[in-house]
């Protein structure tokens, strides 16, 4: 067995995988905040693996201080850890950023996770991930990685506007096509951008390629969005992928 991670900007996503068993469905997730129980709670975690780990392969995006904790976490546990970092070309996809290295780890193994999902030809490919940040990055249907956005997720753009103006709330809630209270403006509003840049990304992409993109999503932040997504994007096709990064991680052990 071969434990995974994804490490983000908040939590830490586990799985697992075993050559004769896949990877595991079910994933657990912690909080990295406060990071100092973090140390004990991935060490309850491992002890109830059905079967002691061997290794461990993941992604980090969340600093170097993270990754040296868990490091010494598996080391204790004799499961030496390594991290996937992004390439110039890794499985099928083919990277488009100008410096290869310079792609989120988390991004380039979702993005090898999501090719798994269209193992034969397919039309181009949006992955919309609503996390801390949003990400909405295209896959091309010869699977190379074009570019993609970075945004503020839907919780930090509540966040930022409770924090950064003096009268502004935390505000959460359902949105409205003409908000008349202010908790209902800003709800609006965050699902609103969120939309409109997935909505950018899949037009670009159509006019490029001459043909309407699959559009991808996952994320903590999708169930918030998911309506006026599906609303504003209804021509397209939508699937839901619940651990791209974690999905990414497996194929590249299936390959060694």
């Amino acid at each position: 067995m071969i434990v995974l991670l994804d490490v983000g900007n908040s939590r830490l996503k586990l799985g697992w995988y075993h050559p004769s068993l896949g990877r595991e469905a079910a994933v657990h997730a912690v909080a990295l905040n406060p990071l100092a129980q973090l140390p004990e709670r991935l060490r309850k975690w491992l002890s109830s693996l059905p079967v002691q780990p061997r290794a461990a392969m993941g992604v980090n995006v969340a600093g170097s201080v993270v990754a040296d904790m868990l490091t010494e976490v598996f080391r204790e546990a004799s499961c030496p850890l390594s991290w996937n970092a992004p390439a110039a070309t890794q499985l099928d996809v083919q990277n488009g950023y100008d410096r290869p290295e310079q792609l989120g780890a988390d991004r380039w193994a979702a993005l090898l996770g999501l090719a798994g999902h269209f193992p034969k030809a397919h039309p181009p490919l949006v992955l919309a991930t609503f996390g801390t940040a949003t990400t909405i990055d295209t896959l091309s249907p010869e699977k190379r990685f074009e570019g993609g956005l970075i945004l503020p997720g839907p919780a930090l753009m509540r966040q930022s506007l409770a924090q950064g103006t003096a009268n502004l709330p935390l505000a959460s809630g359902a949105g409205s096509d003409y908000p008349t209270h202010t908790l209902q403006a800003i709800s609006t509003g965050v699902v609103a951008a969120q939309t409109g840049a997935v909505w950018r990304q899949c037009e670009i992409t159509r006019q490029r390629f001459g043909v309407a993109p699959t559009l991808c999503v996952s994320g903590g932040g999708w169930p918030e969005v998911e309506t006026e997504v599906r609303r504003m994007l209804a021509s397209l096709d939508i699937k839901f992928i619940a651990h791209p990064v974690l999905d990414g991680l497996a194929r590249v052990l299936q390959s060694e």
